[in-house]
């Protein structure tokens, strides 16, 4: 039991209770600075195999929404990660956004999911749960610390009557990002050990009256800010795929397969010059699908046949060699 620091109760201390008390102290900091360093060369090396990545080909960066779904996409060999802010909000009963979803939930969650693989993992973070580039920045440096190995900030406000953030503000916010993951990078590092930062420019999901045109406008101006990766989200024609992949060449776009472009292929996407794939809410839409499927079936028709078409794949037996680890 813990002994007051009392003149009264002094004599009652057992011998070497001070040096017990320092060697507790000095062992916590210890094992605390041993975690910090593991941590911290886990994401060093997530972010050099994230960023080779993108050096050339074309990957698949699929987007769990919890740990379970997480390590069974490592089980099935991805090479990265990404999360979905859509696909975790609706599993907590909310809806997508900064306005629902905190960002202090938010963060707690790229750590679970970071904590949860080896493999790197890319922060959907919105739009940096702030207006003003300051306090992206300062957010920016939150997310980085959670162990990803990229983030993304998009170009969206949030707001109905005035979806997308004027361009100047935009590219400054991105600017602004960049320079907050310099800022949180070894000074003498390379540029390899730092976040991947990609930019989004939401024209197309805002409905946008001209949205490629908004696109090609703000992605080329978010590349030249600093943006590692370029992302618009909702395009779906071959040629402004094509198109876009051109204007901000050499570096590296992000295309999201969803319902209106799902007729195409990796190896389409990777012929257009693209060379990351991701599905945002799409994974956890198909598992809400297949739990609404079945539950209406129950509710609707007093019958269970959909349940004759269940996976038999063992999650225990995945989810136990993790408990050992």
């Amino acid at each position: 039991m813990p002994y007051p620091a009392t003149a009264d109760n002094n004599r009652f201390r057992p011998r070497g209770y001070k040096f017990a008390l320092i060697r507790d102290k000095s062992l916590a900091v210890n094992v605390s600075r041993v975690v910090r360093s593991r941590l911290m060369n886990k994401q060093t090396s997530a972010i050099e195999n994230f960023r080779a990545l993108h050096d050339s080909g074309c990957f698949i960066l699929p987007n769990p929404w919890d740990v379970g779904s997480a390590l069974y996409l490592e089980h099935l060999g991805f090479k990265a990660l990404a999360t979905t802010s859509a696909g975790f909000a609706f599993s907590k009963g909310l809806p997508d956004g900064a306005a629902a979803v905190s960002r202090d939930l938010m963060l707690e969650h790229f750590r679970e999911i970071a904590a949860a693989t080896s493999l790197p993992v890319n922060a959907d973070f919105q739009n940096g749960y702030a207006d003003e580039p300051d306090e992206v920045a300062t957010n920016v440096k939150l997310c980085a610390a959670t162990g990803v190995a990229g983030l993304s900030i998009e170009d969206s406000t949030g707001k109905s009557d005035k979806p997308l953030y004027d361009f100047d503000l935009a590219v400054e916010r991105i600017k602004a990002a960049r320079a907050a993951i310099v800022s949180e990078s070894p000074a003498d590092g390379p540029s390899g050990l730092r976040v991947v930062l990609t930019a989004r420019c939401e024209a197309w999901l805002v409905g946008d009256s001209d949205p490629l045109r908004t696109s090609l406008d703000r992605l080329v101006a978010f590349a030249d800010a600093g943006a590692d990766c370029l992302y618009a989200p909702g395009v779906a024609q071959p040629e402004e795929i094509a198109a876009i992949v051109k204007a901000v060449a050499p570096k590296p776009v992000n295309v999201l397969v969803f319902m209106k472009n799902c007729n195409l292929t990796v190896s389409q996407l990777g012929d257009l010059g693209v060379r990351r794939i991701s599905v945002g809410s799409v994974l956890a839409r198909a598992a809400w699908t297949g739990f609404i499927n079945a539950a209406k079936e129950i509710s609707e028709a007093g019958t269970f046949n959909t349940l004759a078409d269940l996976t038999t794949f063992n999650f225990n037996e995945l989810f136990r060699a993790r408990s050992l680890e």
